[in-house]
């Protein structure tokens, strides 16, 4: 099974030059070169978490594209490093956005689109379409001419574009103040999704599929399914890095990045007791470079939202008491220290002998288990960490979304 997960992320030629890195690794246990074979395996791994990904934010002028580039980013629109927003159009170049805990993804705020500044022509050639790797085209009202020109000179240059109609809940708030005893939510939404798409079908769009949004609720309507989408139709070298970095705001979501992490486990190993390995202080006969093992642990809680900063943001986007948030986190609760990770491949250790076993069944790292004790101590211990933080993760989701009932599973209303 770890096989075949591992290579359904991968493009061909890596999974070919990662096989021949395995192969290269059997031999190298029997000939005592793991150091080198493991600097090998470092980059690779280097290269799977540090791929550039340019992604291009645009809209009309407050359409609210602004909010969403410091949303995806996971920062609100107050701090110091959000982009800038406001009613009038803020942005006359295109600004590069890195993102604060994952800096190789860069979301672009681009010009609005449709301005007397930049009309069409003059628009494609200041943002330069061929920068970036995806699009996403946001409006807070109707989808225009200009929208649509945009959207099918994307198509020309061979890139995909994600077209999103923001401030659905200013819309739903406005039709249950006017008309509180005919209000349906769900009717709302379908109205909106229809014009939507009958705008931009009579512009020439075929099947246009539109992703309605709150800007400051990503965890309702259909946040999730953009966010899965996206990370589906991206490039297969390029996944992992970008779902490192997307908001951890629906179960969807969180089950593919614990995925994703877990069938990387056996390179975060060998690299852990290939590269600059070192005895580990009261856990017998294991050796490894602690510090590639504190950045993995903390680089899971970072990815998971567990980290102290993220969950402060999702109790203020959700509503939900900060306390009760924090209270759904079992595991622990401060930054991976050198003590902690001792303790857990302590623990580890003794288990070790009888996860042999186990670890001889799975097609990659199955050659690596025989090499000897700090390897399976190791990757036993990375993948019971990492299990436990997923479900602090998954309590965490279920307290922050406690009364939404339709968050977790889109319904015919969010289709």
């Amino acid at each position: 099974m770890a096989g075949r997960v591992f290579q359904s992320s991968l493009s061909q030629s890596k999974i070919l030059e990662l096989w021949r890195d395995t192969g290269a690794l059997m031999g190298a246990f029997e000939a005592g070169g793991l150091p080198a074979v493991a600097a090998r395996l470092q980059a690779t791994l280097h290269s799977l978490e540090n791929a550039r990904l340019d992604i291009g934010i645009t809209g009309g002028t407050g359409s609210g594209k602004s909010t969403f580039v410091n949303a995806i980013r996971g920062l609100g629109d107050e701090d110091p490093n959000s982009a800038c927003t406001g009613v009038v159009e803020m942005t006359v170049d295109p600004t590069p956005y890195p993102h604060p805990k994952y800096p190789n993804i860069v979301i672009w705020d681009l010009p609005g689109i449709g301005t007397s500044r930049f009309p069409t022509g003059r628009y494609l050639q200041r943002v330069l379409l061929e920068r970036y790797d995806f699009f996403i085209i946001i409006t807070s009202d109707s989808f225009t001419t200009h929208h649509a020109q945009l959207a099918c000179e994307i198509l020309q240059q061979g890139k995909r574009f994600y077209l999103v109609r923001s401030k659905v809940d200013v819309d739903i708030a406005a039709s249950r103040s006017r008309r509180p005893g005919t209000f349906s939510e769900e009717g709302v939404l379908r109205q909106i999704r229809e014009d939507c798409g009958r705008r931009l079908r009579a512009e020439g769009l075929k099947d246009p599929k539109v992703f309605l949004l709150s800007m400051f609720e990503l965890g309702k309507y259909n946040f999730h399914l953009l966010e899965e989408l996206m990370v589906k139709e991206l490039e297969s070298h390029k996944q992992h890095a970008f779902l490192l970095a997307v908001p951890n705001v629906s179960k969807p979501i969180l089950e593919k990045k614990a995925a994703s992490l877990r069938q990387h486990i056996w390179l975060v190993a060998t690299v852990a007791c290939g590269v600059n390995p070192s005895p580990v202080p009261g856990v017998r006969d294991v050796a490894c470079d602690l510090y590639v093992l504190i950045s993995s642990l903390e680089g899971y809680r970072h990815s998971l939202g567990l980290d102290e900063d993220s969950l402060v943001r999702l109790a203020e986007q959700t509503g939900q008491p900060l306390h009760k948030i924090l209270a759904a986190v079992q595991g622990w609760k401060t930054e991976v220290t050198e003590a902690l990770v001792v303790e857990l491949l302590g623990q580890a250790s003794r288990d070790a002998s009888a996860f042999t076993q186990e670890l001889l069944g799975v097609p990659v790292p199955g050659a690596l288990a025989t090499c000897g004790i700090s390897f399976t101590t190791i990757y036993h211990m990375l993948r019971t960490a990492l299990d436990e933080v997923v479900k602090d993760a998954r309590r965490v989701l279920t307290q922050a979304f406690l009364h939404d009932s339709d968050h977790e599973l889109p319904d015919k209303r969010n289709q």
